[in-house]
C-alpha cells in the first residue's frame, strides 16, 4: 500500500510539472490576449506578467521537489512527507476556493494533484 501511495505522489508531481508549463505558456497567451483586448498596458501589464510567470516557476519548483521526494521513496529511501502534505493542503484549499468563487470546473487542475498528494502523504501508518 505504501508503494501505491508513493506512485500517487509521483503522478501528482508530474501533473504539477506539466501544469506549470501549461500555466506559463498557454495560460499567459490566453490571458494576455484578453488583457490586450481590454487595452491593459504599461506597469499593470508588466506586473501581471511578472506575477503570472512567478506562479509558473513556483509550480515548476514544487513539482521538482515532489518528484525528487517520491522518486527517492520509491527507491526505498526514507524521506519526510511534510513537504507533500503542505502542498496537498495548499492545492486542495486553493482549488476549492477558486472553484467555489468562480464556478469554473477548470480549477479541478488544482484539486486532482492535491487529492493525489493527500492520498500519498496523509494518514500513513
Amino acid at each position: 500500500m505504501a508503494k501505491i501511495r508513493d506512485v500517487a505522489g509521483a503522478i501528482a508531481a508530474v501533473l504539477i510539472l506539466l501544469s506549470s508549463a501549461a500555466h506559463t505558456v498557454l495560460g499567459w497567451k490566453a490571458l494576455s490576449a484578453e488583457l490586450d483586448a481590454a487595452h491593459v498596458q504599461g506597469d499593470l501589464l508588466l506586473g501581471l506578467r511578472i506575477g503570472w510567470y512567478f506562479g509558473g516557476v513556483a509550480m515548476l519548483l514544487l513539482g521538482i521537489i515532489l518528484l525528487a521526494l517520491f522518486a527517492a521513496r520509491l527507491r526505498g529511501e526514507s524521506r519526510p512527507l511534510f513537504p507533500a502534505t503542505v502542498v496537498a493542503i495548499g492545492y486542495l484549499a486553493y482549488g476549492a476556493w477558486a472553484l467555489g468563487i468562480s464556478g469554473d470546473p477548470f480549477f479541478t487542475v488544482f484539486l486532482v494533484p492535491g487529492a493525489l498528494l493527500a492520498v500519498a502523504s496523509l494518514f500513513r501508518s
